[in-house]
């Protein structure tokens, strides 16, 4: 059989170059999923309300989106506010789910108590890092 075309049929790609491309695409997946990880970490023990300073605590449940995006308003404030504890309690802890029924608290319900452990206030999903700022200024006179 006489094949006057040009074969379509390419070189095989280096060994090199395969590796290199699922590099590639290993460090693209990694860096996605590393932006989306919350960008501090925030104590979750709840034994720190009362113990001498004012205390944030967040609720918070991964299977919502409320309380990731409370997350990201602390995120912006936490530095302005030295002298008060962030906490999280988390929603799917046995810890965080008794502390939620103390409180009546849900995804995204903010509390703010007195370094005593008194509870002073309560926010539901604030939407502004101002709202959030206002309610922990009139709590702790600051």
């Amino acid at each position: 059989m006489n094949n006057d075309y040009p074969s379509t049929r390419h070189a095989p790609w280096p060994r090199w170059s395969k590796w290199l491309i699922n590099l590639l695409i290993v460090a693209v997946v990694g860096g996605l999923i590393w932006s989306q990880l919350p960008r501090g970490a925030y104590p979750t023990d709840l034994s720190r309300i009362g113990a001498g300073q004012p205390a944030l605590v967040l609720a918070h449940d991964a299977n919502f989106a409320a309380g990731m995006a409370v997350m990201e308003l602390m995120n912006v404030i936490r530095k302005d506010y030295p002298d008060v504890e962030f906490l999280v309690a988390h929603l799917g802890l046995a810890e965080g789910q008794a502390f939620a029924r103390q409180h009546a608290a849900g995804d995204g319900t903010v509390l703010l108590f007195s370094g005593v452990g008194e509870r002073v206030a309560t926010l539901h999903h604030p939407q502004s890092v101002d709202e959030l700022r206002q309610a922990l200024n009139q709590a702790f006179n600051l």
